[in-house]
This record gives structure tokens, C-alpha cells and sequence, in this order.
């Protein structure tokens, strides 16, 4: 009898150490999804005394609004979903883009983004609206491609990270569809930098002489207003493909 009581106790003791072992994973596993989850569209105390905003804020679109629009809700093809800013991927060439309602100059923007599989999408920046077709028609674009998987025949212009039309990217150290990249978007006096998952992948400098033989023989050759402006919108483009961003900041220079 007593041994059987030994047995049923070192049962129930081996039962409870698991069992609280079982909950301790748990939580702490939860615990990091929390942390995970919290770490993204939020600025640091460092990031705050900077002068770092966020562009979104993971659960809403404020701050942004259909191109040439006054909301971004007559524009549904744009959502917050799990912390990150979607495309459904419906908008086409030119009717899906969304800009931010305020207009920047010189500054730094960073930003995550994940595209689909054979997708396409990209960031403009100094966009122009008065009665100009399309983001493209005057913002410099950093391209956002599924490079390996993307369908068609591609310029070196077209490879994600690119000033797409203008100036290829060099060595862009970029992950597949399915995967978060890192941008970052440096604009200071008309010098421009691109870079990629912590990469420089190009470097140029607006209104300079390569910069003026670019567009007049390249791609935006009929578009008059093509580069033309030193302030404007941030822009993301619904190019007909699914994508997501998150962690959208910028830190204007002086």
C-alpha cells in the first residue's frame, strides 16, 4: 500500500512539472509573438528624439488617400490587415495608387515590403498631382519586383530596387516572393540613394547632366514633368499584383 502511494505521488509530481513546463513554453511563446508583433509600426525612443514619423500605423490608412483623391476609402482596393498595408492587387496600371497627404523634400523613408509571386509594385517619391495622369508621370519610381519569378523579359532597369527606366541596381541582394525586404529612400538636394536589405544599389543625382540625357532618350522621354519637382508625395502603386508593406517611417533633412 505505501508503495503504491509513492508511485501515485511521483505519477502526480512528474504530471504537475510537465504540465507547468507545458504552460512556461506556452506563454513565453506567446509572449514573443506579442513582442514580434509590437515591434513593428512603432518608433523607438531613439527613432522618436530623431525626428522619425510613421507613414502607418498598422490598423489604419490615415495619412493616406487615392492619387488625385480626397480619401483613400473611395479607393478600397488599399486595407490594414495584421499589421501590415495591402493591396488586393485589383488596382491595375494606374487606378490602385495611393500617396500620402502630406508632401516631403528632402528626406530619409525606410520601409518593409513583401510582394506575390510574379508580382510587381514599387515607392514613388516627389509625386505631382495637378492634372498629371499617373504617379509615374513626374515621381522617380523604386522598383518592387518578384525578379525571379517575374513572367516577362526584363531590362536591368526593371530589377527591383532599380530607379526603374532610369539606373539598374548593382548587386541587389534581394529576397524572393513570399519574403520581407528592407528599403531605404535617401533624398537630399537632388542626390538620391536606393538601397536594399542594407545595401547601396544606386546612387544618382537629380537635374544633373547624365540625369537630363536619361529622360530625353530614355522611357520618359513625353513626359515634360517627369522629375521635374523637389518636393512631393510618397506614393505606393497597385500595379495589378498583391503586396504589403510595413514599418513605414520617414525623417525629413533639413
Amino acid at each position: 500500500m505505501q508503495k503504491n502511494n509513492f508511485f501515485i505521488l511521483g505519477f502526480a509530481l512528474i504530471f504537475s512539472v510537465s504540465y507547468l513546463t507545458g504552460c512556461g513554453q506556452r506563454t513565453e511563446e506567446k509572449a514573443r509573438t506579442d513582442r514580434s508583433h509590437h515591434q513593428h509600426n512603432v518608433l523607438t525612443v531613439e527613432e522618436r528624439s530623431q525626428g522619425w514619423k510613421l507613414l502607418f500605423d498598422g490598423r489604419t490608412l490615415n495619412g493616406w488617400r487615392g492619387f488625385q483623391k480626397d480619401d483613400v476609402t473611395v479607393n478600397e482596393k488599399w486595407y490594414a490587415h495584421q499589421g501590415a498595408l495591402v493591396s488586393s492587387g485589383t488596382g491595375g496600371d494606374t487606378s490602385g495608387d495611393i500617396v500620402t497627404r502630406e508632401q516631403f523634400e528632402n528626406f530619409i523613408f525606410k520601409t518593409e515590403w513583401m510582394i506575390s509571386e510574379g508580382g510587381k509594385s514599387g515607392i514613388f517619391y516627389m509625386v505631382a498631382e495637378n492634372g498629371y495622369p499617373a504617379v509615374y508621370a513626374t515621381g522617380p519610381k523604386y522598383q518592387i519586383l518578384d525578379d525571379l519569378g517575374y513572367p516577362e523579359t526584363l531590362e536591368d532597369w526593371h530589377y527591383t530596387a532599380a530607379n526603374y527606366g532610369m539606373h539598374a541596381p548593382a548587386d541587389a541582394p534581394v529576397k524572393p516572393a513570399g519574403e520581407w525586404n528592407s528599403t531605404k529612400i535617401v533624398v537630399d538636394n537632388g542626390h538620391v540613394e536606393h538601397w536594399l536589405n542594407d545595401e547601396k544599389v544606386v546612387e544618382y543625382q537629380l537635374w544633373s547632366e547624365e540625369w537630363e540625357e536619361l529622360v530625353s532618350s530614355g522611357k520618359w522621354a513625353d513626359y515634360p514633368g517627369y522629375g521635374r519637382y523637389s518636393k512631393g508625395h510618397i506614393a505606393v502603386q497597385d500595379h495589378g499584383f498583391p503586396v504589403r508593406f510595413r514599418n513605414m517611417k520617414i525623417r525629413e533633412l533639413n
